[in-house]
This record gives C-alpha cells, sequence and structure tokens, in this order.
C-alpha cells in the first residue's frame, strides 16, 4: 500500500506565503512525476505543478513566478513553496504520485487533500 501525506495547508491573508508537504510512504520502487492538483468549489480539479524524478518542472500559467516545486527523491517528497498567493489560489490541494512502481502494479496514487484559503 502506498500512502501519501499532506501538511501545510492553512489560511493566510491576501499577498502571503504558504509551503505545502507531501510525503510518500509505502512499499514501492520508484516514483516517476510528483505534483500538486487544486480543486476549487464548483471547478475542475486541475494542475497546479509538476515535477519528474529528473527535476524537470511544469507550472500552471497562473501560478509561474509565484509557486515553486520541490522534489527529495531519497525522502519520496514533494513541496510547494507559495507566494504571493491570492484568492484564486483558495482551493483543496492535492498531492499525486504519478506511475508509483509497485510489486504488483503502476499507477498513480492521491493525497486526501489540504485546504488553502486566501482571505482578502
Amino acid at each position: 500500500q502506498v500512502r501519501l501525506v499532506e501538511s501545510g495547508g492553512g489560511l493566510v491573508q491576501d499577498g502571503g506565503s504558504l509551503r505545502l508537504s507531501c510525503a510518500a510512504s509505502g512499499s514501492f520502487f520508484s516514483i516517476d512525476a510528483m505534483g500538486w492538483y487544486r480543486q476549487a468549489p464548483g471547478k475542475q480539479r486541475e494542475l497546479v505543478a509538476l515535477i519528474t524524478s529528473g527535476g524537470i518542472t511544469n507550472y500552471a500559467d497562473s501560478v509561474k513566478g509565484r509557486f515553486t516545486i520541490s522534489r527529495d527523491n531519497a525522502k519520496n517528497t514533494v513541496l510547494l513553496q507559495m507566494n504571493s498567493l491570492n484568492a484564486e489560489d483558495t482551493a483543496v490541494y492535492y498531492c499525486n504520485a504519478g506511475r508509483v512502481r509497485t510489486s504488483w502494479s503502476i499507477k498513480d496514487y492521491w493525497g486526501q487533500g489540504t485546504q488553502v484559503t486566501v482571505s482578502s
């Protein structure tokens, strides 16, 4: 069983910063890409940022220049540093581990989600 545990969400004022953390645990051989997605009320889940095992990153246009994703492959953790937050960033943020290779499968896993609320 592979488990993703997220932390770091909360309430922040407009223009503030938060850092999200996600740690993968369990029995697996490797994780391809790790990333963060978010879902605001009434909207579809969308990609925020992604980082491959080789360190290649991809960001949604709306967060470029404000958010930074990083990864520690040895610890199987991924961080999302979020700066200059605004109300549009309010959402539940989900950690994703892509193409996780275990003894029995290769598939994606999701965290339980962490709420980020930006107040104006």
